[in-house]
């Protein structure tokens, strides 16, 4: 990065290396001791509290960011123009040398909160969840581990972005709610073998992303074609889809996973825009040799099938270790995904879904090809046959109690500026004691 660029990154809210420039503004909801729960923007270590703009006239009230807004679904279901122009007045009044920033201390006094003095609260209202399958790394090592390698891809997987509906009612922002270890069926299938009611022995994470939909929902009945599709989607998070291994493998044949896939899942409680990751666009990763061509409502000369270039990472760390101690557990990227999220919106559609404002589209596990790319824990210990060293001298093939796991993410801005996702976090908690009548 050039120093004329590093100048123009400049500014006197954001610290060198923050997750949240100006280029980035990613929405949240949050609260404080002293204020009520409500829509707010990241810019550096501070939270823009949009109610307080717009009380102001700041912020136009039509933006559904200010008065009594607590989650982004009002904004959301404005559409493209609405989120162009939200995010360009936020820019406008946040450059350095606009009348706001000239007199900071009376800025931040009025419109901003140190985000250490905040708690997030989940940043929409989920009111559906679909949880996707589009790492083909991890496609083949799943499918490798549990049909073995002739038949690590099933023959659909090439021609449409497998998905499942997942459960809203359980998916929170990181801060919320811990995981607790599940009770359910364990089993080993065509062993003739009855089944166990027992707390999860094969905890794991899933390192995902998850795109957050917008605009006017879609009639139902009426599909959204490809090249309208990324336009219709708001911005991204961090997605942990905790699962529980032993109990998914047991309950997934025929229809999917269930309980050992609907206990909890954790996003990070800032959204960030897609406007905010523009620079980070790439092209998809090459076909599987020997594919059926991709079918015309899913492929698009106008080049919408986008992938995107984001970094990320999983790390491991427990109150009994010594400060500071972590193990990174996976580093992985968005852009070796099979699938585009404007297949994922398309093909979710085609059938006449109707997909609503603050609907969670996750990408699955995101895998690459090296050990440490691995997205899960399954992967990385080989279903348990190759345990993973750590810090302290034991080893992990699954999450014990007490393990604290930490998921960051994060591109490059136009002027090579990281554009952060922040954190997303999660301790496992001890299964619930065994009580009567189970």
């Amino acid at each position: 990065q050039s120093d004329a660029a590093a100048m123009l990154d400049a500014h006197p809210l954001v610290p060198e290396c923050s997750d949240f420039p100006l280029s980035n503004l990613p929405l949240g909801s949050f609260e404080t001791a002293g204020l009520s729960r409500r829509v707010g923007i990241a810019i550096g270590e501070s939270i823009l509290d949009c109610q307080a703009l717009t009380r102001d006239g700041l912020l136009d009230g039509a933006w559904a960011l200010g008065g009594s807004a607590q989650v982004i679904n009002g904004h959301l279901a404005l559409g493209a123009p609405a989120w162009a122009a939200a995010r360009a007045a936020v820019q406008r009044m946040l450059a350095p040398d606009s009348p706001m920033m000239r007199d900071l201390d009376a800025f931040r006094s009025k419109y901003l909160v140190a985000a250490s003095d905040a708690t997030m609260r989940m940043p929409v209202t989920v009111g559906d969840y679909t949880d996707f399958y589009l790492s083909l790394e991890h496609a083949r090592n799943v499918g490798t581990m549990f049909r073995g390698a002739d038949q690590a891809l099933i023959d659909n997987w090439t021609c449409l972005p497998v998905a499942y509906h997942g459960r809203a009612s359980t998916v929170v922002a990181s801060g919320e709610a811990d995981p607790r270890r599940p009770w359910g069926q364990a089993g080993k299938p065509d062993s003739g073998v009855a089944p166990v009611f027992q707390p999860s022995a094969q905890l794991d994470y899933e390192l995902e992303l998850g795109y957050i939909f917008g605009g006017p929902g879609n009639a139902m009945g009426e599909p959204i074609p490809l090249d309208e599709a990324e336009a219709r989607v708001f911005g991204a998070v961090i997605v942990n889809d905790w699962s529980a291994r032993d109990h998914q493998a047991w309950e997934y044949r025929p229809l999917g996973p269930f309980n050992g896939k609907n206990f909890l899942t954790t996003i990070s409680p800032w959204v960030v825009p897609l406007a905010a990751l523009e620079a980070a666009r790439c092209p998809p990763p090459p076909r599987v040799t020997g594919a059926h061509p991709t079918l015309p409502y899913l492929s698009s000369p106008v080049g919408c099938n986008r992938g995107v270039d984001v970094q990320l990472e999983v790390a491991l760390t427990r109150r009994d270790w010594p400060c500071g101690t972590e193990i990174l557990l996976t580093r992985g990227n968005a852009k070796l995904l099979y699938w585009s999220v404007a297949q994922q919106v398309a093909h979710h559609s085609a059938g006449g879904c109707s997909l609503q404002p603050g609907d969670l589209l996750a990408t699955g596990t995101i895998s690459g090809p090296s050990l440490d790319s691995r997205g899960s824990m399954l992967e990385r210990s080989w279903r348990g046959t190759d345990p993973i060293p750590m810090p302290d001298g034991s080893t992990r093939c699954f999450l014990h109690d007490g393990d604290k796991v930490v998921m960051r993410a994060g591109a490059r801005g136009a002027r090579g500026e990281r554009i952060g996702f922040g954190e997303c976090v999660g301790t496992v908690l001890p299964a619930l004691e065994m009580r009567e009548g189970w």
